[in-house]
């Protein structure tokens, strides 16, 4: 299929085209920059909400509670769910397909499942552009399920309108160790599994957190069971809520701006990474200029600045 005719069909809402774009560009095959650049001028309408938490919080249960949730209110959702890569077979569980699996026969929830290769920061380095088919697509939401806070969970910061951190009763110490970073991560707090014991110990630790943050708008708290589908409508209305905010604040363009600065940078920098290790004169230099700065006859700041020249 035509590029043209595969960005014609996506934008008509044909799954196929939508998965097609999307395997093209987690593979970086040919053809996928050109899809990426055709239906840029068509994003930008759906609402990203990143799911995030440590691991063994119910995330996916989460995540497939409400999409369906919203789907049942006539709302088109995209769900990306991020799989840890091992380093060592480059292979991923992709779980989170599974997990989901009722949703797969619902025409309103299309479930993309990624593993991270190794990007860091907890989210797929295709996950950028699986949103923006995602977008162009016409979903409302966009679901980003992250691998879990113990792997480095920044770039759902950047990524998300929303960012829903799921807690979980009983983490006990590892609460400390993560709340130093959550009160700038987290919109709303959902504590899942809310009929376990310590759910209540975990709400007010989290309640002072919260009201310990000098910031005008408070997160709010949400006690949550998603397998028994309990507290669901209530965290759909919060994350509505937090959009709502967002547009008639500004913060919302504030937000964007800033993810596609970032998102600039990155590529700046994912093209010079690609000319020192693709271009073979550069690769030849840098090796050379390697040889110089162990023998002390060049500095590495020096050489940082002969090999920059020789790129642009």
């Amino acid at each position: 299929m035509l590029i043209l005719d595969l960005v014609k069909k996506l934008l008509e809402g044909d799954k196929r085209a939508c998965a097609r774009a999307i395997t093209k560009a987690e593979n970086n095959e040919k053809g996928a920059l050109e899809i990426l650049k055709e239906i840029y001028k068509y994003t930008g309408n759906a609402h990203i909400v990143g799911i995030t938490g440590p691991p063994g919080g119910g995330k996916s249960t989460l995540t497939y509670r409400l999409s369906k949730e919203l789907s049942d209110k006539g709302k088109k959702v995209g769900i990306i769910a991020i799989d840890p890569t091992s380093p060592f077979t480059g292979g991923s569980i992709l779980g989170d397909r599974i997990r989901m699996n009722k949703l797969s026969t619902d025409p309103n929830v299309f479930i993309r499942s990624m593993g991270t290769r190794g990007h860091l920061g907890g989210l797929s380095k295709a996950t950028y552009g699986a949103i923006k088919i995602f977008d162009a697509f016409g979903c409302d939401y966009i679901f980003i399920e992250t691998v879990g806070v113990g792997q480095s969970e920044v770039d759902i910061v950047k990524t998300a309108d929303t960012v829903v951190m799921v807690m979980v009763p009983g983490l006990g110490d590892d609460i400390q160790a993560i709340k130093a970073g959550i009160m700038e991560i987290a919109d709303i707090f959902a504590i899942n599994k809310s009929d376990l014991d310590g759910a209540e110990r975990t709400t007010g630790e989290i309640k002072m957190m919260v009201e310990m943050d000098n910031s005008d708008k408070k997160p709010p708290i949400l006690n949550v069971i998603a397998s028994q589908n309990e507290g669901i409508e209530d965290l759909v209305k919060e994350i509505i809520c937090h959009k709502e905010y967002l547009v008639s604040s500004g913060e919302l363009e504030g937000k964007r701006t800033e993810r596609l600065r970032s998102e600039i940078i990155d590529l700046v920098e994912q093209e010079i990474k690609s000319r020192i290790f693709n271009d073979r004169d550069i690769y030849n230099l840098l090796d050379n200029i390697l040889k110089d700065v162990y023998n002390k006859e060049v500095d590495p700041y020096s050489a940082k600045d002969e090999l920059f020249n020789a790129i642009i």
